[in-house]
């Protein structure tokens, strides 16, 4: 998947990097600082939404759940080897069924 949290610092970053530059003046700045704020915006709800999945991963560990637990898409990050979370989990599940 391509829109994890990680993407979202990435952009995030990026923008903070254009507000930065010096060569920016008038109207270009002022369209960045609109950019600026639309992406906080959706970065705000985009983060909620994380913090729901979160909430939710942390519920089915608590309470148990009967499908494979794996963490949602949004919130992978790529463990040692370059794999995520949950390629890791479905690997160590293939191993424990053979």
């Amino acid at each position: 998947m391509k829109n994890t949290l990680g993407d979202l610092n990435n952009h995030l970053f990026a923008q903070l990097e254009k507000l930065g530059d010096d060569d920016l003046t008038g109207e270009e700045l002022e369209s960045e600082l609109k950019r600026t704020d639309a992406i906080c915006d959706i970065s705000e709800q985009i983060i909620k939404n994380g913090e729901l999945q979160y909430k939710a991963m942390k519920h089915m560990d608590e309470y148990g759940y009967e499908r494979q637990k794996a963490v949602p898409e949004m919130l992978e990050v790529h463990a040692g080897g370059g794999r995520t979370i949950n390629e890791r989990l479905a690997r160590r599940n293939d191993c424990l069924a053979a």
